[in-house]
């Protein structure tokens, strides 16, 4: 439905929503206590390393809220994923204050760095390790930093990144009454994901692959945009992916910030889906203007050096379909197929991308349906692609 004709009703009914949805836990972590798991019970450990301007807090089992703090802090926390796990799913303990590694997402223990030059060090250890590969994934509005953590682990998990993960994570208040606040926040963030990403870059990666959603696209862009009048909008060569999900960006603004930064030398992919409906209402509080993460002129958009990925018909376990990017199982290895891809996952090599799809689908299980689930559009081509979820046009 058109932004001018939305009805106030049904966007106020949308809102009462959402509200009944959002976290009664915005910022606990650490559990009391932590229930024995065998080894064969975990499917992985990964420890995420995380820069952040939230504030600290001292409250029991909780890190940092979504406060706003002056400078920057850095942390790793080890995150177990269970072996019972299903890829684009976090099974999280209903209550975070017990935690049982055979059944739940974990958090384990938190290391707090004193100094940014111990994070450094830290994080350049890992790296090195890792072949020179980074991935720093920002994440969107009404996220705790629970939240956060854990969607950064089941995103690194289920996609099967190999190199070092990274979470960046703003002040988000964890409320679906703050978008304004949250608003605000990321732009007070925007100065320490810039030197988050040059951190990342003086560490020894040699290869950074971005993922950010939602809201957390707008910061992405704005800390981009920043290098880019700096002079080094690709961090010397290092920068690789962008991936902006569901990108919560004025359709105007996000045209000046690309004018501002330039065609990039691989395009940014962009994860659109016509029936968002957390984009529908970002939209209607910012005066029914539309959203890149709902826009539907795809051609317009590849001008500006872009691959747009509609994936409307892609089914997520989200009711607001603003999570598809890491709830649905294809979407998600789709996701790690392209950061790992080294190049030669190129949009305009049409064959190429519908085999590893119709690959990646079989090997989750499923059947190679007829319908086109996702649209790719290139500066070059349409790609339509079939995940065995309908049937064909």
């Amino acid at each position: 439905m058109p932004f001018h004709k939305l009805q106030r009703p049904f966007v106020v009914v949308l809102i009462l929503l959402i509200a009944g949805c959002a976290n009664p836990h915005p910022s606990r972590l650490l559990a009391e206590t932590i229930a024995p798991a065998r080894a064969d019970q975990i499917a992985g450990s990964h420890g995420i390393f995380i820069a952040t301007n939230r504030e600290r807090t001292e409250k029991p089992g909780e890190v940092f809220d979504g406060g706003r703090a002056p400078e920057a802090a850095f942390a790793q926390v080890e995150i177990t994923v269970p072996a019972v796990h299903e890829t684009g799913r976090m099974e999280l303990a209903p209550n975070p204050r017990v935690a049982d590694p055979a059944r739940y997402f974990a958090a384990h223990r938190a290391i707090l760095y004193a100094q940014q030059n111990d994070f450094e060090n830290a994080l350049r250890d890992d790296i090195a390790a890792r072949n020179g590969r980074a991935l720093v994934f920002i994440h969107g509005y009404n996220t705790g930093f629970d939240e956060a953590v854990y969607r950064a682990a089941q995103i690194f998990h289920d996609a099967n990144y190999a190199g070092t993960p990274i979470l960046f994570s703003w002040p988000s208040a964890g409320r679906t009454i703050d978008y304004v606040y949250d608003n605000n926040s990321a732009t007070t963030a925007r100065d320490a994901l810039e030197r988050t990403l040059r951190t990342v870059a003086r560490a020894g990666a040699t290869h950074i692959d971005v993922v950010a959603h939602s809201m957390g696209s707008w910061l992405t862009m704005e800390a981009l945009r920043q290098l880019a009048i700096s002079g080094d909008r690709d961090l010397g060569g290092r920068l690789a992916d962008v991936v902006l999900a569901s990108p919560d960006i004025d359709i105007d603004v996000f045209k000046g910030q690309m004018r501002r930064y330039g065609v990039p030398k691989r395009p940014f992919a962009v994860l659109t889906s016509q029936n968002d409906r957390a984009l529908t209402l970002s939209g209607f509080i910012a005066g029914n203007q539309p959203r890149l993460g709902d826009y539907r002129d795809a051609s317009e958009l590849t001008n500006l050096g872009v691959t747009v990925i509609d994936v409307t018909n892609v089914s997520s376990g989200d009711w607001l379909n603003h999570t598809k990017f890491a709830e649905n199982p294809v979407l998600v290895r789709l996701l790690g197929e392209r950061l790992s891809s080294e190049g030669e996952l190129n949009e305009s090599n049409e064959d190429l991308v519908i085999g590893r799809v119709e690959n990646l689908v079989r090997g989750l299980g499923q059947t190679v349906g007829s319908a086109a689930d996702i649209v790719i559009t290139t500066p070059l081509t349409v790609i339509e692609l079939a995940t065995g979820q309908g049937r064909r046009r």
